[in-house]
């Protein structure tokens, strides 16, 4: 049997990797009784862990979101994976300052043989010519932004022109019914109705001041073509010489927040659709090269269109699957040998 703390830390290591655990399951992983189980839970929500009991025939738990950020657990890949992205971030991301302070408060108290897996794969982030000098949105807008899309409520904020040399100037008093946020090229901007000119506008979100309070909430209304991507892709398309005129162009759902996807989409399109996922509009040479560009990402891929990049996948399965058979029969060639 753990000792008392080793035992608290495997349990919340354990409730943090799945939704539900039956109390059975839990007392199974840490060979410990039930009446053990449900004593160390105790002990987790004096913490200020919100676990919850499941209801069922042998009852279970569950590690709710809660009010304050507790103390996290990883493993050694899951600390590393954290800190490779936040050196990313750092490396030139709309977050870097606040990816820098995580960066060094995990850095802190990873054991000595993390701290050198992670000294050994340093990141830098490369931008394209001419975006060093973009100025990036505050978080805290970003954030006042994402929550009055998701509650659908009217905004008003100040806007500074592009071209603008003072951004601290006075700027455009706008009224908007704002309705998505998306990135392009690293740049957020956030697609909004604007009431004043009745019209749909697209404003760069490092231009914008908020104002409070926020106003009424609003029904939100369809944007034309009834698709985000493709309209926000035509309102940029010509405007910079970097519009998409790909031959194949796609639409996918990735299970990614739209800020890791950002900085590696290219020309691409991405809108937020939540804290976890987004949806990407790529375009490429070919529809099997699209494919491919898209499983760079490594998460679930649910494809909106075109039918074409659907099969596309089906091809590229077909031929890993191939390769992967292949390469089992040559281990297993070498081993009779």
């Amino acid at each position: 049997m753990h000792k008392t703390s080793s035992r608290l830390l495997a349990l919340l290591s354990l409730l943090q990797t799945r939704r539900d655990w039956s109390g059975d399951e839990l007392s199974g992983r840490l060979d410990v009784t039930a009446r053990t189980v449900r004593r160390d839970v105790d002990r987790l929500r004096e913490l200020g862990y919100p676990i919850t009991a499941v209801k069922g025939p042998a009852g279970g738990y569950r590690l709710e979101a809660g009010a304050q950020l507790p103390p996290l657990i990883f493993d050694d890949d899951q600390a590393v994976a954290v800190a490779l992205a936040l050196q990313s971030a750092v490396a030139g991301t709309t977050l870097a300052e606040d990816a820098a302070r995580a960066l060094a408060t995990i850095r802190q108290v990873m054991p000595p043989r993390l701290r050198h897996r992670m000294d050994t794969l340093r990141v830098t982030a490369v931008h394209p010519p001419g975006d060093a000098h973009d100025p990036t949105p505050d978080t805290q807008v970003l954030t006042d932004l994402a929550t009055a899309v998701h509650a659908h409520a009217e905004l008003r904020f100040d806007h500074v022109p592009d071209g603008a040399a003072d951004t601290a100037a006075p700027g455009q008093r706008r009224r908007v019914q704002p309705h998505h946020l998306v990135t392009r090229h690293g740049r957020w901007y956030l697609l909004a109705w604007d009431l004043d000119r009745e019209d749909w506008r697209t404003f760069r979100v490092d231009r914008i001041r908020p104002r409070t309070p926020t106003g009424p909430r609003f029904t939100p209304r369809e944007v034309p073509g009834g698709d985000v991507s493709a309209f926000v892709m035509s309102r940029f398309r010509g405007s910079d010489g970097t519009g998409s005129d790909w031959p194949c162009q796609g639409v996918v759902v990735l299970g990614r927040p739209a800020a890791d996807v950002a900085p590696f989409a290219g020309d691409g399109l991405v809108e937020a659709l939540g804290p976890d996922r987004c949806r990407l509009t790529l375009g490429s040479w070919s529809w099997i090269a699209l494919a491919s560009a898209i499983g760079r990402f490594d998460t679930a891929v649910e494809v909106v269109g075109p039918p074409a990049l659907t099969e596309a996948f089906r091809h590229l399965a077909a031929r890993y699957a191939d390769a992967a058979e292949g390469a089992e029969g040559a281990e297993g060639q070498a081993v009779r040998e």
